[in-house]
């Protein structure tokens, strides 16, 4: 005799079974390395084309081509993939190793840049000239921040529990390096560095009042130093109202919220945008969500946001899941610094936060920031594949390929 469910509590059995089934595969092994691979390489090709569309008018009117921007992005994703995937190969040992040159590195290049080979962007000189080559030290220099805090903080495991191996050397280095990044008048970039440095005390574990009390002095200077200087101070507070002045300070602001308010649910289309006609400034870059809001529309902003949040959760499943302490804290300042950058930026174009020329990882153009978040997430994924279970997982699917193709060249023979 078969019993049959009534209709709503067979539907509620449909619906449990199908959040086990999704619940099951995201405690798969592989899983979160095949999120990062698929999460990165997905806003990787739509800043391929936003790039692409966004930069066409303002190339074709300084370089008489609309492919400029687009061109030179390409070529810094093609140096920017083998770097990612040499990544994904290092040894944790070296890695270890090299986060310590690679500060002393980041140091010089950031001192550099006060020099005579300093080059100065809109206002702020914190680019350096290298022949044909511009790069911005202070991208580098937050990736090896991330790396050498998560070597001293592994090193130092042990001793977390006293609140001066908390602080030294982390936080006298942090300074250093957001004092040569202030002295070049980059605040946006400054900002990050503070995030990025209370985000590993957070992760280690440091007691919350340690933690407010940094977080207290870091907004206070923060504050002093945007009042120190007029223009800045203004385009800190005109993003409270950028149409308050809006042929003035709220100018760009004003003009990626036109953008957003502008593409609707769906958008207008790719290259349809209006405001990256000349009205908005570093459409390419620094608002380059505002241009994808216009064309792509609430569906095409909410895909990315979708993205990185996935992106964001399958780097926190390889940090819990790691029992090695230096991938986790790695992990874990990797995704505090882009998510930062996610944050910043998006706020930014919203009128939720002040214009402070924070790039959107991986959509916006420029190789600087580029090449090292590539290089940062091919860490992680490296970190995926080699968690013990997925590791377990790769070497059966080898061993499997490797007796197929034996089994198929032997019947072939026959």
């Amino acid at each position: 005799m078969s019993v049959i469910a009534p209709p709503r509590q067979s539907q509620a059995l449909r619906g449990g079974g199908r959040i086990a089934a999704f619940k099951e595969l995201l405690d798969r092994p592989l899983t979160p390395y095949y999120l990062l691979l698929g999460s990165t390489g997905l806003l990787l090709s739509i800043g391929l084309v936003m790039v692409l569309s966004a930069s066409s008018i303002d190339a074709f009117h300084k370089y008489d081509n609309s492919y400029y921007w687009a061109i030179k992005q390409a070529m810094w994703v093609l140096i920017a993939l083998p770097c990612a995937w040499i990544a994904t190969r290092l040894p944790l040992k070296l890695l270890r190793f090299a986060a310590w040159p690679m500060l002393g590195v980041s140091v010089l290049l950031l001192a550099l840049t006060q020099t005579g080979l300093g080059v100065a962007v809109n206002g702020n000189q914190n680019w350096l000239g290298l022949g044909p080559i511009q790069i911005q030290p202070s991208e580098i220099a937050k990736f090896s921040m991330v790396l050498w805090c998560a070597d001293v903080y592994a090193r130092k495991d042990a001793l977390l529990g006293r609140w001066k191996h908390l602080a030294i050397p982390v936080l006298p280095v942090a300074g250093v390096i957001t004092a040569l990044v202030l002295v070049g008048g980059d605040l946006g970039t400054a900002l990050v560095l503070f995030a990025i440095t209370l985000g590993m005390l957070w992760v280690v574990g440091v007691p919350a009042r340690i933690f407010v009390a940094v977080a207290s002095l870091v907004s206070v200077a923060a504050l002093y130093l945007a009042a120190s200087s007029p223009e800045r101070l203004t385009r800190i507070t005109s993003f409270v109202n950028p149409f308050q002045d809006y042929q003035g300070s709220g100018w760009q602001a004003g003009h990626g919220i036109l953008g957003m308010a502008s593409g609707g649910l769906f958008g207008k289309g790719i290259g349809a945008s209006q405001q990256k006609w000349g009205n908005l400034p570093e459409a390419h870059t620094d608002f380059i969500f505002a241009v994808l809001g216009e064309e792509l529309g609430l569906v095409g902003t909410l895909l990315v946001l979708v993205l990185f949040g996935v992106l964001a959760y399958a780097a926190i499943r390889v940090a819990m899941r790691s029992e090695d302490l230096f991938v986790r804290y790695a992990t874990a300042g990797i995704v505090l610094w882009l998510m930062a950058h996610v944050i910043i930026n998006i706020g930014m174009v919203l009128a939720l936060l002040p214009v402070i020329g924070i790039p959107l990882p991986l959509v916006s153009y420029g190789g600087s920031s580029l090449v090292p978040e590539l290089v940062a997430l091919g860490l992680v994924i490296g970190f995926a594949r080699s968690e013990p279970s997925a590791a377990g997982v790769l070497r059966r699917r080898r061993h499997e390929r490797r007796e197929l193709r034996a089994v198929n060249a032997t019947a072939r023979r026959r």
